[in-house]
């Protein structure tokens, strides 16, 4: 046979490369506290930029979970049955302490830390990282009930990973879950038909829960955090998979849900009939309590979409590094160029504002009433825009590659069908934007501490300056115009306190080139938008001249090795 083609101009693999070579995420987590983790983010980061992984996300994603409802005699077992890779996955986010484990060290920086290697972690595979962000944030709800949290906080802090059914006390390691949404209320969980009724025989405070859940998170978990109508009303439930005694608690698997991404991750509509929980919190108080829960993956939201976006650069750089177009490299290209640091502008600012979000957090979990009043409107104002912005990101990074980017084998469109996700979890766009403007009504607190935040980078850039002064202006009157108007307009004011919040880090922290290119682009008067944003549906390249676009594009070329190897 005659040859009959060659293979020319094609780019190799991106593998075998640290995914945590990425200076805006190292500057960040150094001065939110964590430098002393930087030797195992880079571990992590080694493992993420493997070929070995690379090929456990491929094969977790491409052979989903699937429901076992009975076994072969008939007997109902509700058993999701997971491909090996995903538990590969599994075992390498449990050791390195991406769940519970930053709840049990009291080293300073610990829930940094945790953080950057969640973000990087991301990267190799984003769908397994629901049942280990759930873990996370379950601590500091089941905390409200310290008899509850003495007992399995241990177990879901410990760095085991024990898949399977078993008692939850007689495992090596736990893993927790929620189910809040039912058919009829969605967001409002309020409007939860689910029922609890108290049940003496079965224990101390154990009560009996009956009813049904549209969604629940990582079915598969030891422990569920619910929400169901008690006799003092809406209240928060610990439900175990498995009886202390060792049979199965009555919660049935109905189905797995066919989402459009997350694929190596299952979710679940369930069915309890009569099954054991306990209470967490105070009774009546459901919302309440599960809102420590809701506060904690919201910030996993915003650094897995960061992490979306950085993955996306580094596979647009890398491929436009290597492609020749037109007789010169792709990325010397200046349209291309543009786009590219584009991109990378917008994957700094959201993960420099992840980070900062990360490390107040954790001083507001120690008892820092300033950091936690910023948190209150600056989190929900990051959940909402830098999670909408990752689904145009993830679109135009797989346009960088042409229509290489459209095929399976590129991991472009595994990245692009999860980019929306995290915009909808725990509270979609409606729904943050009205929590900022809640957040800012009630008390004076958060809009102070934002303000506060917002003049540590006064003077550092003209175009800053005029956008801390249109918030300044603008949050006085919210709390006297919180009505239908203030509602319809609350989009634009969580965008703007997002946009705003990421240029004065920017301009605080980042290389001069960074931040002017998005003090231009996102805060100069000419940029295009309401108020002076770049809004989510404006696509990328669009910079303003004179942007050092090859100081910002090497920032994101981790493959410097081969690229010096040519």
């Amino acid at each position: 046979m005659r040859v009959t083609h060659q293979v020319l101009n094609q780019v190799p693999p991106l593998t075998g490369y640290d995914v945590a070579d990425d200076p805006a995420l190292q500057q960040a987590a150094e001065r939110e506290g964590a430098a002393w983790a930087s030797g195992e983010l880079h571990q992590l980061g080694s493992l993420a930029g493997s070929a070995a992984v690379g090929e456990h996300a491929r094969l977790a994603n491409e052979n989903p979970p699937v429901l076992r409802s009975h076994d072969a005699r008939g007997n109902r077992i509700d058993e999701v049955e997971f491909h090996p890779s995903w538990h590969a996955l599994m075992t390498t986010a449990v050791t390195y302490g991406l769940h519970g484990a930053a709840w049990a060290d009291q080293s300073p920086g610990a829930h940094v830390a945790r953080a950057a290697k969640f973000y990087v972690w991301a990267q190799a595979e984003a769908g397994h990282g629901c049942p280990i962000s759930m873990t996370y944030a379950a601590i500091p709800a089941l905390r409200q009930e310290p008899r509850l949290a003495d007992r399995f906080e241990p177990l879901l802090a410990t760095r085991e990973y024990d898949p399977g059914l078993a008692p939850p006390e007689s495992k090596a390691g736990l893993l927790a879950g929620m189910a809040m949404t039912e058919k009829q209320g969605g967001s409002d969980v309020r409007a939860n038909i689910t029922r609890a009724e108290p049940a003496p025989a079965e224990g101390d405070a154990a009560h009996l829960i009956t009813g049904h859940k549209w969604f629940c998170s990582a079915p598969m978990c030891d422990l569920f955090l619910v929400l169901a109508q008690a006799p003092a009303g809406l209240t928060c439930f610990l439900l175990p998979r498995v009886r202390p005694d060792g049979s199965r608690n009555a919660m049935r698997i109905q189905r797995l849900k066919d989402k459009l991404g997350n694929r190596s991750n299952a979710s679940a509509e369930v069915e309890f009939d009569a099954a054991l929980a306990w209470p967490v919190g105070p009774a009546g108080r459901g919302v309440p309590t599960i809102i420590e829960m809701v506060s904690a993956t919201r910030l996993d939201c915003v650094l897995g979409s960061a992490a979306a976006m950085r993955q996306g650069c580094v596979a647009a750089v890398h491929h436009a590094s290597w492609r020749q177009v037109f007789g010169q490299d792709l990325i010397s290209q200046p349209l291309m160029a543009g786009v590219l640091a584009d991109l990378i502008v917008e994957s700094e600012a959201s993960t420099t504002l992840a980070l900062r979000l990360a490390g107040a957090a954790e001083r507001a979990s120690r008892g820092d009433a300033q950091e936690a009043a910023l948190l209150r409107v600056a989190l929900p104002a990051a959940k909402h825009w830098v999670c909408k912005r990752a689904a145009a990101h993830g679109a135009e990074a797989l346009e960088c590659l042409g229509g290489n980017g459209y095929i399976e084998e590129s991991g472009l469109p595994r990245l692009y069908r999860e980019a929306p996700l995290n915009s909808i979890w725990e509270g979609a766009g409606n729904v943050t934007a009205l929590d900022v403007l809640r957040a800012l009504t009630r008390a004076t607190e958060s809009a102070d501490a934002l303000l506060a935040e917002l003049d540590r980078a006064a003077g550092g850039d003209r175009r800053l300056d005029e956008a801390r002064g249109r918030l300044r202006r603008l949050l006085p009157g919210l709390a006297a115009t919180a009505g239908p108007d203030a509602q319809y307009a609350a989009r634009r004011l969580a965008g703007m306190i997002a946009v705003t919040l990421q240029g004065a880090l920017l301009v605080r922290h980042a290389p001069a080139a960074v931040a002017d290119a998005f003090c231009a682009s996102r805060l100069g008067s000419g940029s295009p938008g309401p108020g002076g944003l770049s809004g989510p549906g404006v696509p990328y390249g669009t910079l303003p001249d004179g942007v050092a676009t090859g100081a910002i594009i090497d920032r994101a070329l981790v493959d410097r090795a081969m690229s010096a190897s040519r």
